[in-house]
């Protein structure tokens, strides 16, 4: 029987977004219900609690996006918008039973091993103590939002926020708006936005390579029929992640499927741009898969409106009530919205991790995050981070690799006997990230263009090297990959 009132459990997780419900469902399907899910904000969700934006919605088709073991057979259409997400989140949770190991409103403020009991404490709000035998951060790479320090922000007086932080009590209609980015999320809300707002300066950095999204909305008929016959669901889900594992190869350096893509993607612009100066200003520089590829049908329609523009020249400063380009040239605007991505590798953010030897995450990290697997840390034993360092994908679905991840993280436990701990050894954990950075030399994640993808050293910190189905291959427990870590004293 859970308890919630008691403060050791078998496992603590940080996160109730898409990584830490599925590893809590992993776990209770394998018969272990001592878990606890600390959760920091009032409701579960993750980065789709956090990014209710107008237009917000996945780029990955939704028969991927969901556990293969909770399959989303009545979603509305193929690429389905964040209030569905939400609602197949509380399913989930519902369904297996989390939301009494869930604790909202509960942020973790330290996380310590303790070297003589073989347990990890937590500090939560400052001031409860609780203690584990796994730790298991479930944080996700794109988790604190990111504003770049331009000159003389402060003095703007004029609503300002980020796109994961959208504030709903500002009405844009009629109103001059600036969008200060132009990448995966403001593709989404710019054509929302655009049809409601006096004019909207879009301030682009760098042109994106952009993919027709060509969404899909299922009739009343297909969704009985998935529900009714299985079957018909697995065998949309089978082709469209075939398509997705063949797409890795658009990754790699000057293959044919590269060349494919960058055709798709010149056509899909020239379609529906026909202005000849917006073209040229839309026309990526920089290796297709370079960065994130986009996928959007709305975008470029969005931009050809006469109330947007679209701004490429540098901004130089803000004033009180607008913003000065590098070439002198000053917007005045009544809203500012910021699509600047996220702090992607800092991956625990503000948590302070200490490790053995009193040794923080912060210092093990200072020049890049690197685990095992993506999960493992010499030094921090019992603990696996879900979509960790090198986890995340340009091609696929997260969640094939946060089900791997799971299943694999419960195959540990099972090997780990209670009172006992396990450190990734050092050779190991080396060998496997050397491998990853050599592979890395094959593919655009490591050109020279600016990505979230990699550090000021130009590491790739943040994805995988391969395919899902080359990591599921890789993930799985070894004995002789971990050190036991014995009792100090």
């Amino acid at each position: 029987m859970f308890d919630r009132n008691k403060k050791h459990f078998r496992t603590v997780i940080l996160g109730a977004g898409f990584g830490g419900l599925g590893m809590g469902a992993t776990l209770k399907e394998a018969g272990d219900d001592d878990f606890i899910i600390f959760e920091k904000a009032g409701e579960l969700g993750g980065v789709w609690r956090d990014n209710s934006y107008p237009g917000a919605a996945c780029d990955v088709e939704a028969h991927l996006y969901c556990y293969s073991y909770f399959p989303y057979l009545r979603v509305s259409s193929m690429f389905p918008e964040r209030d569905e997400l939400m609602g197949y989140l509380h399913r989930f949770a519902d369904h297996f039973d989390l939301e009494k190991h869930i604790f909202c409103n509960h942020k973790i403020t330290s996380a310590v091993w303790n070297e003589k009991t073989n347990q990890w404490e937590f500090e939560v709000n400052g001031k409860e103590h609780f203690t584990s035998t796994f730790f298991v951060p479930a944080w996700g790479q794109l988790n604190t939002p990111k504003i770049p320090e331009f000159k003389g922000l402060s003095d703007f007086k004029n609503p300002i926020f980020h796109s994961a932080e959208w504030d709903h009590s500002i009405d844009l209609n009629g109103k001059n708006v600036a969008s200060v980015g132009s990448a995966a999320s403001a593709v989404q809300y710019v054509p929302e936005i655009a049809k409601i707002v006096l004019h909207l300066t879009v301030f682009q950095r760098s042109a994106n390579w952009i993919m027709p999204r060509n969404q899909y909305f299922f009739s009343e008929e297909e969704l009985d029929n998935f529900e009714k016959h299985p079957e018909t669901f697995w065998e949309s889900r089978r082709q469209v992640y075939k398509l997705r594992e063949e797409g890795f190869q658009r990754t790699k350096h000057n293959s044919v499927a590269q060349k494919e893509g960058i055709k798709m993607a010149k056509a899909h612009l020239a379609k529906q741009i026909s202005d000849e100066e917006l073209l040229k200003k839309l026309t990526p520089e920089f290796e297709f898969a370079c960065k994130r590829i986009l996928r959007t049908d709305d975008y470029y329609p969005a931009l050809m409106r006469k109330n947007v523009y679209l701004e490429t020249a540098p901004i130089d400063h803000f004033t009180s009530d607008g913003i000065v380009t590098k070439e002198g040239v000053e917007h005045k605007f009544d809203v500012v919205i910021f699509g600047t991505g996220f702090s992607s590798q800092a991956f625990q953010g503000d948590l302070v991790i200490t490790g053995q030897d009193n040794v923080t995450l912060d210092q093990v990290w200072q020049d890049g995050a690197q685990a095992y697997l993506g999960m493992n840390i010499p030094g921090f034993p019992n603990m696996f981070v879900l979509y960790g360092p090198n986890t995340n994908l340009n091609h696929n679905s997260i969640l094939a690799m946060l089900e791997i991840q799971q299943n694999y993280i419960v195959q540990a436990m099972n090997h780990i006997d209670n009172g006992q701990a396990a450190s990734v050894k050092i050779d190991v954990f080396n060998r496997y990230n050397d491998n990853i950075q050599e592979e890395m030399k094959d593919s655009a994640f490591s050109s020279s263009c600016s990505s979230w993808y990699k550090n000021a050293a130009g590491r790739v910190i943040n994805n995988w090297s391969g395919t899902v189905e080359d990591y599921r291959q890789l993930a799985k427990w070894n004995d002789n990959d971990f050190d036991w870590v014995e009792r100090a004293g």
